[in-house]
This record gives C-alpha cells, structure tokens and sequence, in this order.
C-alpha cells in the first residue's frame, strides 16, 4: 500500500538580486512586482551621509536601503521567486557577497544620466558567473538611448539582455525579471551543452 503523506510540500524557491547604483529605482522595482507588502530597510539620508555617499544625479532623494530590500512572486504552487534589492551605496557592497549566495541571476538596474554607476554591479555579477539582464530605468518615460546603445556604452557581452523599462509598472518591471530568467536559461543550456549531457 503507498501512503500518502499529508505534509504539504514547499515549492521550490528561486532568488533574484536587484543591484545597481545609488538611487536608481530598486526599491521601487521590488515594490512595484511584489505580491505581498515588501520588506524595506529605508532610513532617512542625514547630514552624516555629507562626503560620504555620492548624491550627484539624485539630489532630491531623501531615503536609502541601508540592509535590503525583499519581495515576494508566486509563479505558482510549485514555484516562488524571492526578490533581493541591494544597498546601492559603497560602503554597503560588503553585504553583497552574501545576499548573491545561491542567486539564480540578477538585475542590474541603470540610469542613463548616469551609466557610470551600474560598472561596479556589472563587475560583480560578471567575476561570480551569474547571470544578468540589464534593465535601463527610464525615469519620467524618458528614453535618452536605446537598448544597443546602453549595451555598446557598458560593454557588454552580446547575450546579456538589456530592457528599458520604468520599475514603477509592475509589468515593466516583470519583463526585466523575465529576461533575467531567459539568461539563466542559457547560461545553464550552455554549460550542459559544454559538459556533453545536453
């Protein structure tokens, strides 16, 4: 006779970073595709931050992420994707080692006004082998470059995707997660099809 244990079963869990310069939407990314209230680790920017972070392109922001930031989708009752927002600050990147522990992929998020700021995510994502889709945060609906361009500006590898999107939307920013999945797709076809079981 099988017996059928009454236990339920936990789905499975994947994990996705969202990294990218200071003040460049991941929180709002996070918020904005999240089925349950986000967990936030917003404090007010004080007078101590003065020299310390670098506030140019974003001198109206009044808060900053000073752990992370966690969100929630149910694909389905099989399949849950957790959503991790890092710190964007320098003197915060001492947690990212740990929050990309076990990372399916990641998102880079950019600002076009300041492409400067997504080379340190870029780098790290790039040395650890996880994959990446860049997601070009179109603040306000502006579009100041196109996709091509912001990959030629950021050299990056042919296969990286790279979406402007405004993280406000909810399914904007989905369609940044869902190339996030496709890289990790491949990446792991990639390395069956090297190692010969593909």
């Amino acid at each position: 006779m099988v017996s059928v244990s009454s236990e339920p079963l936990l789905p499975t869990a994947l994990k996705i970073l969202i990294a990218g310069g200071f003040g460049v939407g991941k929180t709002t990314m996070v918020g904005s595709v999240s089925e349950v209230a986000p967990l936030e680790t917003e404090e007010r920017i004080t007078a101590a931050s003065v020299g310390v972070d670098d506030l140019a392109g974003v001198e109206k922001k009044t808060s900053t992420t000073v752990a992370m930031d966690f969100g929630r989708i149910t694909i389905s009752p099989e399949l849950v994707l957790y959503l991790f927002g890092t710190p964007g600050q320098d003197r915060f990147w001492f947690m990212w080692d740990d929050l990309s522990t076990g990372a399916l992929g990641a998102v880079v998020l950019a600002d076009t006004r300041r492409l400067d700021a997504s080379f340190a995510s870029i780098d790290f994502f790039e040395s650890r082998d996880i994959p990446f889709a860049v997601g070009v945060n179109c603040f306000d609906g502006r579009r100041e470059a196109t996709a091509e361009q912001v990959r030629r500006a950021l050299d990056l590898d042919p296969s990286t995707p790279v979406v402007l999107c405004d993280v406000r939307e909810r399914q904007s920013s989905k369609t940044v997660l869902l190339a996030v999945l496709e890289a990790a797709r491949a990446q792991a076809e990639a390395r069956l099809a090297a190692s010969g079981q593909l």
